[in-house]
């Protein structure tokens, strides 16, 4: 990996691009099509989007990768709401990956969050990756994915403290900010924006 990039906020004029990039990065991986490019343009407008935590990597004048932040909540099973962290989309330029950007980017990502003064981040994703940022499996401290069956397989739902100790005597069901969840006519009609790509089943989808 080069290291003549640089991570800072992404600019309003910027949108686009960094939709576009999402798309490329998405597309086809987990469904035919992708909606995290509009999940990205619907979450900017959220109450509960960081501003301050909405970044971009750059390289060369080309914005070569993205991460954001969106406040959420833990539903405690004593009754307090415990205020995290949930993270993503986040994502490189298909020619950059597997090169070390990601870890760059999201480490980075998670200092500055921790600078802010939040507690944990709370998020799907694979341990083989983001367990080498801190991340480990949320079950271990006995937090919940909301909707989940208790023998469900829960390896996907990960947490890293960003504060030491914060959700300790914590358990509880974590909620997903409802700006994850898009309309799929709504993702259609968005796509009609951007260069006409070919949806695909393919192995390993999971919608």
């Amino acid at each position: 990996m080069e290291n003549n990039y640089i991570i800072r906020l992404e600019k309003k004029e910027e949108y686009r691009a960094v939709e576009n990039l999402v798309c490329e990065s998405f597309w086809n991986v987990y469904r035919p099509g992708c909606s995290e490019h509009y999940v990205i343009h619907v979450l900017r407008d959220d109450p509960a989007f960081i501003k301050e935590l909405d970044f971009v990597m750059e390289q060369d004048g080309r914005i070569i990768g993205q991460n954001m932040f969106i406040r959420t909540i833990i539903e405690a099973d004593d009754g307090r709401t415990i205020s995290v962290l949930t993270m993503g989309p986040i994502c490189i330029a298909n020619d950059l990956k597997r090169q070390g950007y990601g870890k760059a980017l999201l480490d980075y990502s998670l200092e500055k969050a921790a600078t802010l003064g939040f507690g944990a981040v709370l998020f799907e994703g694979n341990i083989d990756f983001y367990g080498k940022s801190g991340f480990d499996f949320a079950s271990k401290f006995d937090i919940r994915y909301h909707d989940l069956p208790e023998d469900a397989d829960s390896s996907f739902f990960l947490c890293k403290e960003l504060k030491k100790g914060y959700l300790d005597g914590i358990s509880g069901v974590y909620q997903t900010p409802q700006g994850y969840y898009v309309d799929d006519a709504e993702v259609e009609e968005f796509d009609k924006d951007f260069p006409q790509k070919e949806k695909q089943k393919l192995p390993g989808q999971i919608f």
